[in-house]
């Protein structure tokens, strides 16, 4: 079991705190209460997890102590003490000295904020060269030590590349990297570990308890995962709709919540399906046999370089109704793999056959069945969704390529699926008003509206809340019993996958290493990766989540 990030010591304790927030209000423009006056306090060396829904505010909490609100949200009550200074009153200037050396803040979305147009190297260097007085070379030998510290595989090479190169959770560590460069006494993680596998978010985390033991950095825990929260905070607060519920010990908290909303947070845990009806043994809506996917070398100046392998000989067969989970850690290949099994990247070898047909050999007309009846949730829903169009629009799109209906009927359609995925009444707005978890339930309607045969599912529920996310695998199912399409569950949130896969297939380095069902793979492991997958989630036979075996353990 991962050692957990110790308290402070009582001599921290008793010292003046590093962050001091006292009935902290913020409103937007509108005159909506986004934070109604919100109290804690964090010592050097402490985690305080800020646990909540989308649109609770905790994000927002995090942003007011940086000084980082959106320009339609300001502070309008309340106090934020950060190393002494109230932050309220500093100029510009010692905000910025701030920033960086006292304080970082990791962002949920590493897309978002990294800039595509510099390099990793580049944007890892500019704070060290802007904070401390360090040489190009310098700064770079920090920088790429930094990267091998969050387990990045080439970190010379990743300093030379741009932030597309790399999958959602090699990002994430990216832009964690480019925050624990300057050692903040006070490390502000927003949903750090959201796009990140169990192995990698057990390493990431374990870097964050080595900051907590080493330098006696606090972290202030952003995240709707309670699982790790169980693990590694020493306190919590519970917010909700800005208001705060609960605010103690991560131990009393978890184990005894005197709030109904915190026990309905631990209620909606993931748990292991039993009893699931097995899926009809009908030909495979779609088959890869010996499929590879290969990326090309990067462009020298007379050559180019070796292709490299992403997908390797991998042969995988979905039936109508069955949900294969795909799991395995960033780059393992588990997101090409779905995106060359809906025709979205060629195929370096192999064949696919969808319904018993050949893609890519048959007529103009087939190809475009086979598109429509193929759709996808992406991972970062931000990027994935026009910033242009409204919500409305967003979801109603595939349906110019369905059966002619009137005006009516497709608003009544797209309000109908906008219901269901906990949307209703937000066909107006645009993508930046929504929250990251409000976002992907936009792209889960989007994929669903025109009733797919095979869905490829890419992180669906990585940046949701614990409450919204049951509600989505819940609705996966059903939309499931009542239209029989196929999914293709990408996923590193192992106790998710137990709950709504029929089958679990392990990737990594571009094989498939295990293949088998649900009980099988979580209760019988047989390859040392899928071992180790297990062993960094702290899933073990008949124990149903992490937070489980903290609360009985604690018992």
């Amino acid at each position: 079991m991962t050692t957990a990030m110790a308290n402070p010591t009582s001599s921290a304790s008793a010292a003046a705190p590093l962050l001091s927030v006292r009935n902290l209000t913020l409103h937007s423009t509108r005159g909506n209460a986004i934070l109604k006056g919100i109290s804690f306090e964090m010592a050097p060396g402490e985690v305080l997890a800020l646990v909540g829904e989308s649109g609770s505010g905790k994000t927002m909490a995090g942003r007011a102590i940086m000084r980082l609100l959106p320009a339609q949200v300001a502070q309008t009550g309340g106090t934020i003490m950060l190393d002494g200074k109230d932050v309220a009153v500093l100029s510009d200037r010692a905000m910025r000295g701030l920033r960086g050396q006292v304080a970082g803040m990791v962002f949920q979305e590493p897309m978002v904020s990294l800039n595509p147009a510099m390099t990793v190297g580049a944007q890892l260097c500019e704070g060290l060269l802007l904070h401390e007085k360090l040489s190009p070379k310098v700064a770079r030998e920090r920088a790429i030590e930094m990267l091998r510290r969050v387990q990045i595989a080439d970190p010379e090479g990743c300093m030379a590349s741009f932030p597309h190169a790399f999958s959602g959770g090699m990002r994430q560590r990216i832009m964690l990297a480019s925050v624990m460069l300057l050692k903040p006494r006070l490390l502000i993680a927003d949903e750090p570990t959201t796009a990140l596998d169990a192995l990698s978010q057990r390493e990431v985390m374990e870097i964050m308890a080595d900051l907590t033991r080493n330098s006696g950095t606090a972290v202030l825990l952003v995240t709707h995962d309670l699982q790790l929260v169980a693990h590694y905070a020493d306190s919590v607060l519970v917010l909700r709709r800005g208001d705060q519920v609960e605010y103690g010990s991560a131990d009393a908290v978890l184990r005894e919540p005197k709030s109904p909303y915190t026990r309905s947070l631990i209620d909606a845990l993931p748990q292991r399906a039993v009893g699931r009806p097995l899926v009809a043994d009908l030909p495979p809506v779609i088959e890869a046999r010996d499929v590879s996917v290969a990326y090309p070398g990067a462009h020298r100046m007379f050559s180019r370089g070796t292709d490299k392998l992403a997908v390797d000989r991998v042969s995988l067969a979905i039936r109508p109704g069955e949900v294969v989970a795909v799991v395995g850690g960033s780059g393992s290949g588990k997101t090409t793999l779905g995106r060359a099994m809906i025709g979205l990247l060629p195929l370096a070898g192999g064949t696919l056959q969808f319904r018993g047909n050949p893609v890519g050999s048959g007529t103009r007309q087939s190809q475009r069945e086979f598109r429509l009846a193929c759709q996808m949730v992406f991972q970062d829903p931000y990027s994935s969704l026009d910033p242009r169009q409204r919500i409305g629009e967003i979801v109603s799109e595939p349906l110019n390529h369905a059966e002619p209906m009137t005006a009516g009927e497709r608003r009544l359609r797209v309000d109908r699926m906008l219901a269901e995925v906990g949307l209703d009444g937000l066909a107006e707005r645009f993508p930046h008003a929504l929250s990251g978890g409000q976002r992907q339930r936009v792209a889960i309607a989007r994929a669903l509206i025109r009733n797919p045969a095979l869905v490829v599912a890419d992180e669906p529920v990585s940046a949701l809340d614990m409450t919204i996310q049951k509600q989505v695998l819940t609705l996966f199912r059903e939309l499931q019993r009542t239209h029989g399409f196929a999914c293709f569950f990408v996923s590193h949130n192992l106790a998710a996958v137990s709950e709504v896969a029929d089958r679990i297939v392990v990737m990594h380095q571009g094989r498939i290493v295990e293949e088998g069902s649900v009980d099988d793979i979580l209760d019988r492991p047989q390859h040392a990766y899928t071992q180790a997958l297990l062993e960094a989630a702290y899933v073990a036979p008949g124990q149903r989540t992490p937070l489980t075996m903290k609360m009985e353990a604690a018992a």
